[in-house]
């Protein structure tokens, strides 16, 4: 399939590179079946177990790996070649929804299956996570087009969202959690395909790593780790998308609560929660998609934060199906607009030396606070309550917010006087 219509009618210019359409329609399409399976997860361990704190524990073991080995993996980025990183990652996620679907439907499926393969899958996002993100600049034809890229990765993965867990909570509902694992097994075939049909360049820099260089693995780490701490908008961007990702709403901890026990629904409800913060998160991609600079973006995640606070906090006293569902379209659409705003910022300021490194410090931030939210939040809402625990956390995102754009003056001076080429981060 051709997308050059699109590129020509809504002005998008990062579909000008061939490999970059292939990498979007099959990241795409598999995207699809991953979210039908994390809609699928959730709900057979809610029901298997009836317990939060089990959901946060699920959670923690699936995303832990973020946290701890995706620095690491980010230092490996920095010397694999990426593309055949992916194609390794990916075959290894599409063998783990197998796996799933197959012990799902011979009836063997228990919790120890689940958080045995959530944890093989989180070995395995934390390589390939850091991949993705270094990959898309390389098969995007001109620097120029990177907003516009990573805008339309958003837009992928939120309409995937959108799609994903409304078609998964249909099929959940009338035939069962196997078939969601195994259709999305099935989905990553959309993505090998298009990774093989890539016409890439010779690398010129990546190697493969010998073991007599893994003492090198820790100063490259540390390189990474002070370049991106000792850059101001850097390190607030990094602090405030963990508080964020930590504080949010965590759908798998949240959202099957909801669904079952406030809003008094099924399977299906839980599938409309989930797509409902795709809709917003669609939405706000559409709009970055349509950005050609970081102009305006500082102020875009300070407004974009505290929108998702003060939507977390409204949600919470919701307790009727449409308004939560709407509650949870600002929701997608503020953290999308947040963590995309902020991945934009950061990859145009990045070396491209390091590049692979503090990116992989971004999805710490990002995916790695997750587990600890899930686990935190679990707990909480044993000794306080599903509806208390997101108002508090709403609460801390406001601030988070607020104090952010406190800083926005000074951080833009120091940007324009190191990177005096960029226009200003907070103006309109």
């Amino acid at each position: 399939m051709n997308l050059s219509f699109l590129k020509q009618k809504l002005n998008l210019p990062a579909f000008q590179s061939r490999n970059y359409q292939l990498y979007f329609l099959g990241q795409g399409l598999s995207l699809m079946g991953t979210w039908m399976t994390q809609v699928a997860t959730v709900w057979v361990v809610y029901h298997l177990t009836k317990s939060a704190l089990m959901l946060g524990l699920v959670g923690f073991v699936t995303q832990i790996p973020n946290f701890i080995l995706v620095p690491f993996g980010g230092v490996l980025v920095d010397r694999w070649n990426h593309h055949r990183t992916l194609l390794v990652t990916q075959t290894l996620s599409m063998l783990e929804s197998f796996a799933l679907a197959v012990l799902t439907l011979t009836g063997t499926l228990n919790i120890w299956h689940l958080i045995g393969l959530g944890f093989f899958q989180g070995l395995v996002n934390a390589v390939d996570a850091p991949t993705r993100q270094a990959f898309v600049p390389e098969i995007v034809e001109g620097k120029k087009h990177l907003v516009n890229a990573i805008a339309l990765n958003s837009s992928m993965v939120n309409g995937a969202k959108l799609v994903g867990p409304a078609l998964g909570g249909v099929i959940l509902a009338s035939i069962g959690a196997g078939y969601c694992f195994l259709i999305d097994g099935f989905s990553y075939f959309a993505v090998l395909i298009a990774l093989l049909a890539m016409q890439l360049k010779p690398p010129t820099t990546t190697r493969i790593i010998s073991p007599l260089k893994l003492a090198h693995i820790w100063q490259n780490l540390k390189e990474g780790f002070v370049y991106a701490f000792n850059f101001p908008i850097i390190r607030s961007i990094l602090l405030l998308t963990a508080l964020v990702s930590f504080m949010g709403i965590n759908y798998a901890v949240i959202l099957p609560i909801f669904a079952a026990e406030i809003l008094h629904g099924s399977a299906h409800t839980l599938g409309i929660l989930m797509a409902s913060t795709g809709v917003g998160a669609l939405l706000a991609a559409i709009s970055l998609s349509q950005r050609h600079g970081v102009r305006g973006l500082g102020r875009i995640i300070a407004i974009a934060t505290i929108l998702v606070g003060v939507s977390m906090v409204v949600f919470s006293l919701s307790r009727a199906l449409w308004l939560s569902a709407l509650l949870l379209v600002f929701i997608g659409f503020g953290t999308l607009l947040q963590t995309a705003s902020s991945n934009t910022i950061l990859q145009t300021l990045i070396e491209d030396g390091k590049r692979g490194r503090v990116m992989s410090l971004y999805l710490v931030a990002f995916l790695g606070m997750m587990p600890f939210g899930n686990l935190f939040k679990g707990s909480l809402i044993s000794l306080i309550g599903a509806s208390e625990t997101v108002a508090f956390s709403g609460g801390v995102c406001i601030l988070g917010g607020i104090l952010f754009a406190q800083q926005l003056p000074k951080l833009r001076q120091q940007v324009l006087a190191t990177h005096p080429q960029l226009i200003s981060l907070d103006e309109k």
